[in-house]
């Protein structure tokens, strides 16, 4: 199995990968040292859902044995979940910087009131056996659903969430504080969800910006497009 360490309070991480077993990255960019062959990497472009929902156009597969260093801009951190055969956890697809071979994953629409509040038409479902990498602003937290005691939870902070969990779109509290915060998911169920503890600060990380389409394709498509193009 991939071995994955976590290292400055989980901002870089090292993976090593023994023969026959491989990694796929969907930020090529946060790889910032590599110990292999040249050919043992190979980049290809995403599929369209995978470019609209990542922004991105270009992922890596890279091929053991081998190991190679991951590390994430001030402000975000790196999470390493296992998934296991019958994980009913439902993801941002944004976060996901890395996936192992033998992960599979299904997508699940939004309603159209969601998909607006939240800006993402789908949530992902994995399944394994496999290791899930996270990119996230700061660390990774749990917290537990009840099925009568609500939790509520900033639409810009929640990671993770089990399949069957019931969910609506709310504000709480009197009436200066609803007029006042931003949407809330009110949640109950069974399980447990993932939450980051802060909100995402797009200035930290380019495929959070409003970059146009034009300056993304020449950025990743073109040889040495991110050194030339900003």
């Amino acid at each position: 199995m991939v071995k994955v360490s976590l290292e400055q309070a989980a901002r870089m991480a090292t993976l090593q990968l023994e023969a026959n077993e491989s990694v796929h990255v969907l930020h090529p960019n946060q790889i910032i040292a590599f110990q292999g062959k040249s050919e043992q990497r190979e980049d290809s472009l995403m599929k369209l859902p995978g470019m609209y929902r990542k922004k991105r156009f270009i992922q890596s597969r890279l091929y053991g044995p081998l190991q190679f260093m991951m590390g994430v801009p001030e402000g975000y951190s790196m999470a390493v979940v296992p998934i296991g055969i019958d994980d009913d956890l439902l993801y941002e697809f944004r976060h996901v910087l890395f996936y192992t071979e033998g992960i599979t994953f299904t997508s699940h629409l939004q309603s159209v009131k969601n998909t607006l509040i939240t800006q993402d038409l789908v949530k992902m479902q994995f399944r394994g056996p496999g290791t899930l990498g996270l990119l996230t602003t700061g660390p990774l937290y749990q917290m537990e659903l009840h099925s009568d005691n609500p939790l509520y939870v900033d639409t810009n902070c929640l990671i993770a969430y089990p399949k069957q969990a019931s969910l609506r779109l709310c504000v709480y509290g009197n009436t200066m504080a609803s007029q006042h915060m931003n949407y809330h998911w009110e949640m109950t169920g069974q399980g447990k969800v993932l939450l980051q503890p802060c909100k995402p600060d797009r200035k930290l990380d380019e495929h959070m910006q409003g970059d146009s389409l034009f300056k993304r394709i020449i950025r990743e498509v073109v040889p040495f497009g991110g050194i030339f193009i900003k």
